[in-house]
């Protein structure tokens, strides 16, 4: 059964959160906030589950850790929060952070709450529904973005140590070839072809750069009315490192496999040719541009070892799915996207000479 991804990810849910014992938390710690509250859980996200916090005055989003066991680094809300952080106090679109608490007591898990970005997602890379002007302004507000992102100095906005930017392509492989290994469910060759080629072909850094790590459409709030993104969500992957390898994982979304069920992450294939979705030469060009360069010389290598990323971050889904820990109903279905992507990798990893 295929489902509909705006349907299925949109709105709300019941919460999972002890409403009185944040409400109490949150009157000693948040500047303003006044109950009563009350819970509503977001029903997008794989990772890190995600709610609305209703108040008479004002809304709010809280943002936690699974509960349960977790892999070792990974649900890093932490990280999310200093960032975020940074990017608004540079006028960065990002939702306002509030407060973080890392203690485990309060609700079961550590988590930190932000303003709330009252506008639309749209869960299909196409943005369906909207006209041809509209949808091309909107690829042109996600390009202009990630470019404005990448060229953000880090140490002006106090993330010099955010991580290490150098090695961070080679890093990441190492990263994702063991997540991969540590959430393991079936034997799939493509992904074992992988993780013995990528590390001898990971390209050069091409510079230093506060990275998104998962920019896409649907990790964005786009303004109300107007065709804009205003708010990027979901940092949780966010460092510093290559910006290149950050664009052309957003570029996947051109080359990405259809899910069968409809989970997983939407692709452009079969919409290349609506009104208002560029081709990806024009949008390459467009990034370049504004990002102050001449081009992308080594695209099929950062498309596999991107898919491959991709492949690896779904099977730590899978993983959890396993453990009792997936924060989504679909999850199961979005992990059966393992394999195609890692199909996808292996096809251009062959294009660049594997």
């Amino acid at each position: 059964m295929r489902i509909d991804r705006q349907e299925a990810f949109s709105g709300t849910t019941e919460s999972d959160i002890d409403a009185a014992a944040l409400e109490a938390y949150l009157l000693r710690h948040v500047g303003g906030f006044a109950g009563p509250l009350t819970l509503a859980r977001f029903r997008g996200g794989q990772s890190n589950p995600t709610y609305k916090l209703n108040t008479p005055a004002r809304a709010y989003v809280l943002r936690r850790k699974p509960f349960g066991r977790l892999l070792p680094s990974a649900h890093a809300i932490e990280r999310e929060y200093r960032v975020t952080e940074a990017l608004a106090r540079a006028g960065f679109p990002v939702a306002r952070p509030l407060h973080l608490c890392e203690d485990d007591g309060v609700i079961g898990a550590s988590f930190y709450v932000m303003d709330f970005a009252g506008g639309r997602v749209f869960w299909e890379p196409q943005a369906p529904g909207v006209s041809g002007a509209d949808r091309a302004a909107l690829f042109d507000s996600l390009n202009a973005t990630i470019a404005r992102l990448h060229r953000l100095d880090p140490a002006a906005l106090g993330l010099a140590d955010f991580g290490k930017p150098q090695g961070y392509v080679a890093r990441q492989i190492k990263r994702w070839s063991e997540q991969y290994r540590a959430s393991e469910t079936e034997t799939i060759a493509e992904m074992d072809r992988l993780i013995a080629w990528l590390p001898g072909a990971c390209p050069a850094d091409s510079g230093a750069a506060i990275v998104h790590g998962d920019f896409r459409l649907d990790n964005c709030i786009v303004d109300p009315v107007a065709p804009r993104v205003i708010a990027v969500l979901d940092w949780e992957l966010s460092t510093l490192g290559d910006p290149l390898a950050d664009f052309t994982y957003h570029l996947m979304q051109w080359f990405m496999p259809i899910s069968e069920t409809g989970a997983g992450v939407g692709s452009l294939l079969g919409h290349e040719h609506e009104a208002g979705v560029p081709g990806i030469e024009a949008y390459i060009a467009d990034y370049c541009r504004r990002a102050g360069r001449d081009g992308i010389p080594e695209l099929d290598v950062y498309m596999a070892y991107n898919f491959f990323r991709l492949a690896a971050i779904l099977q730590g889904i899978l993983g959890r799915v396993r453990d009792g820990t997936a924060a989504n109903a679909d999850a199961a279905a979005m992990a059966r996207q393992v394999r195609p992507l890692a199909e996808t990798a292996w096809r251009f990893a062959q294009q660049a000479g594997a």
